[in-house]
C-alpha cells in the first residue's frame, strides 16, 4: 500500500483517499514573470513522478496545477518592460511549457490561472468577511484575522507567539495585527488598468494566497487528498490557504500536504531573490537562447540527464546542485544506457510480482523512494550485462519508463553531445556525427592495412574530442560521447 509523508501529521501515513480510487491533488504552481530555474525544475518533475506513480498504481487522478498571472513581479516586469501584463504572462507560460516538455514533464489534467478565477475569489473573500474573519482597511484593503482562527500554525508548527516575537511589520491603517494577511488589495494609481477588478471593496487585484484556495475549492471541492508545492509554500502560504478554506467552509482543506526538498547551492537555496539560481534552459539549451524566445532547442540527452539528476534523489531530501554532481548524474545515466546498447531491450510487460519489479514498487510505495527504485534499474543493468539478460534489459527500459526515463534508442542518447562529461564537445571544437563515422571509418581501413599507428593516432584524436570507440566482434567498432 502507498505510504506518504504528511508535512501536516509529521510521519508518513496511508493514502486514503475520499472516493476510493480517486485522488483529486492540488500543486501550487508558477508565478510566470520570469524564466523557471533548478529549483522549479525539483518541484515540477518531483510532483510528475508522484501523478506518473499514482496512475500506475490504479488511482484516477485529477491533477491540477495553477498559475499566478497576476502579482506584483508581473505588474513590475510589465512596466519596466513597457509589455501588456497578459504579453509578459503569456510569453513566461509558454517557457514554462518549453521547459516541461524539455524535462518529460506531463502536462496536469487541469492548468488554470488566477486570472480567471477573479469572481470566485471575491465570493470566497466574502464568505470570510460574513464570518468575521476578514476585515476593510481604511486604505481599501481587505485583510485576513489570522487571529481569529484558532488552527493557524498547524501545517508549519509555528505558534501565533513565536511568528508575532518574529514579526518585523509594524501595526498600521492597513492591519489591525502584523500577522493578518491581505485577501484583496485596492488599486493604485500608477498601476495598469489591466491589473484591477471591480468588486464591492473598490477596484483592486486579490492577494496572493486566496487564489489557491479559490481554485482547488471551485475545480476539486474539500477535502483534497493530496495538496502539495515547492519547500518555500509551506508558510506563510499553505499555512494561509488552510485558514482561508477552512475558516470559510469549515472540515478539512487536504488530507495529505506534500511538499518538495530545496534545491541547494553551496547551502542556500536556490531562488530569484538570492541571485544564485539558474534557468532551465541555460542547462538544456543547445546555445544559451535568446531572451526574446519562449521556445528553444534542447539538448536532449542534458534534459534526460537533469531530470536523473532530480529524480535519483529523495523528492524531499535537500539536493546541492553542482558541476560534479551532474556530471556524476550524466555518467550514472550513460552507464544504463550502455547497458541497453550492449543487451538491446526484449519487450516487456510489467509483472509486479516478479521480484525486481516488486523492489521496484515497494520503493515508489514508500513516499515515492526514487532513488530506491533508481537503484533496482543499476540492479537490472548489471544483470543484463553479467547473464547478457535482454529480458533484465527490457525490464530496466520499462521501469526506467515509469520515471519518465530510458525511452531514447540507446544509440542515438549516446551519441547525442553533452557539456558535462568533460569532452570537448561544449563549443566549436565539437566534432558532429558524420565527421565520427569518417574518422571510424578511416581507422577500420588504416587496421586493415595493418597501418596501426594511423588507427591509434584517430582513436586518440576522437578522445581529445570526448569520443570513445569499443571495437566489437566482426570488426565493428561503436562510439559515443563521453
Amino acid at each position: 500500500m502507498l505510504h506518504i509523508y504528511n508535512t501536516l501529521s509529521r510521519h508518513k501515513q496511508p493514502l486514503r483517499t475520499v472516493d476510493p480510487g480517486v485522488v483529486r491533488m492540488y500543486v501550487c504552481g508558477m508565478t510566470v514573470y520570469d524564466f523557471c530555474h533548478l529549483g522549479h525544475a525539483r518541484m515540477l518533475v518531483g510532483f510528475d513522478v508522484v501523478q506518473r506513480w499514482l496512475r500506475i498504481s490504479g488511482y484516477q487522478v485529477e491533477y491540477v496545477r495553477n498559475i499566478t498571472d497576476i502579482d506584483d513581479k508581473i505588474i513590475r516586469r510589465a512596466v519596466q518592460s513597457g509589455r501588456r501584463m497578459h504579453e509578459v504572462t503569456s510569453f513566461f507560460i509558454d517557457a514554462m511549457h518549453a521547459d516541461e516538455r524539455a524535462l518529460g514533464v506531463q502536462p496536469p489534467d487541469i492548468e488554470p490561472r488566477a486570472t480567471q478565477y477573479v469572481g470566485q475569489m471575491l465570493d470566497f473573500i466574502g464568505a470570510l468577511e460574513a464570518k468575521g474573519l476578514a476585515y476593510r482597511s481604511s486604505e481599501g484593503d481587505v485583510n485576513y484575522a489570522v487571529r481569529k482562527f484558532p488552527g493557524y500554525g498547524k501545517l508549519s508548527g509555528k505558534s501565533l507567539d513565536d511568528l508575532r516575537a518574529g514579526e518585523r511589520v509594524a501595526v498600521t491603517a492597513a492591519k489591525n495585527d502584523p500577522l493578518d494577511f491581505v485577501l484583496w488589495k485596492a488599486a493604485k494609481p500608477d498601476e495598469p488598468e489591466e491589473s484591477r477588478w471591480p468588486s464591492t471593496y473598490g477596484p483592486g487585484r486579490p492577494g496572493w494566497h486566496i487564489e489557491c484556495s479559490a481554485m482547488s475549492h471551485s475545480l476539486l471541492g474539500m477535502p483534497l487528498d493530496i495538496h502539495g508545492g515547492g519547500p518555500d509554500l509551506k508558510f506563510p502560504h499553505h499555512e494561509n490557504e488552510i485558514a482561508q478554506s477552512e475558516g470559510a467552509f469549515g472540515g478539512t482543506m487536504a488530507t495529505t500536504w506534500m511538499h518538495c526538498g530545496p534545491m541547494m547551492v553551496d547551502t542556500e537555496k536556490m531562488s530569484k531573490s538570492l541571485g544564485n539560481f539558474r534557468r532551465i534552459r541555460e542547462t538544456l539549451a543547445q546555445g544559451q537562447p535568446p531572451e526574446d524566445q519562449a521556445d528553444y532547442a534542447v539538448n536532449s540527452r542534458e534534459a534526460e540527464m537533469l531530470r536523473f539528476f532530480i529524480v535519483r534523489n529523495h523528492y524531499r531530501s535537500i539536493q546541492n546542485y553542482a558541476p560534479d554532481n551532474l556530471l556524476d548524474a550524466q555518467n550514472a545515466l550513460d552507464r544504463l544506457y550502455q547497458a541497453m546498447l550492449n543487451v538491446p531491450p526484449a519487450e516487456v510487460e510489467l509483472d509486479w510480482s516478479q521480484p525486481s519489479a516488486a523492489a521496484f514498487k515497494a520503493a515508489m510505495d514508500d513516499d515515492f523512494n526514487t532513488p530506491g527504485a533508481v537503484a533496482v534499474l543499476f540492479d537490472l543493468a548489471g544483470q543484463a550485462n553479467r547473464e547478457q539478460s535482454a529480458t533484465a534489459s527490457g525490464l530496466m527500459r520499462a521501469l526506467g519508463g515509469v520515471l519518465g526515463l530510458l525511452q531514447v534508442q540507446p544509440d542515438t542518447y549516446l551519441k547525442s553531445p553533452t557539456r558535462y562529461l568533460g569532452g570537448a564537445d561544449d563549443g566549436e571544437d565539437a566534432l558532429d556525427a558524420e565527421r565520427i563515422d569518417a574518422l571510424v571509418a578511416e581507422r577500420a581501413q588504416a587496421k586493415a592495412a595493418r597501418d596501426f599507428a594511423r588507427a591509434d593516432q584517430i582513436r586518440a584524436e576522437l578522445h581529445t574530442h570526448g569520443v570513445e570507440l569499443e571495437d566489437k566482434a566482426g570488426g565493428l567498432t561503436q562510439w559515443r560521447r563521453v
